[in-house]
């Protein structure tokens, strides 16, 4: 099986920010205890940009990540905001 890469970005508006701010670090925390995440980077690199870099062991791994956000407090939270995001097997 490949390894599967997502790296992009997300942006929010600056009345969106401090709720999404306030947000990351769980969805970090429960992104990184998922079985097969082998690299999981969410940061601010400028005022509501936000650059995502992930790496799963598997695209079952990946699409498990996928559908456990989707229920998330994170979801609920960006699930509208446009992202640039590039997917990849490696």
């Amino acid at each position: 099986m490949s390894a599967v890469q997502l790296t992009g970005r997300m942006t929010a508006p600056p009345e969106r920010c401090p709720n999404v701010r306030a947000a990351m670090a769980d969805h970090i925390r429960l992104t990184r205890a998922e079985p097969g995440c082998l690299y999981f980077d969410l940061r601010e690199s400028e005022d509501g940009v936000f650059e995502v870099s992930e790496l799963f062991q598997s695209r079952d791994a990946f699409e498990e990540h996928q559908h456990r956000t989707r229920g998330s407090a994170w979801f609920r939270i960006t699930g509208d905001l446009p992202r640039d995001y590039e997917v990849a097997e490696l």
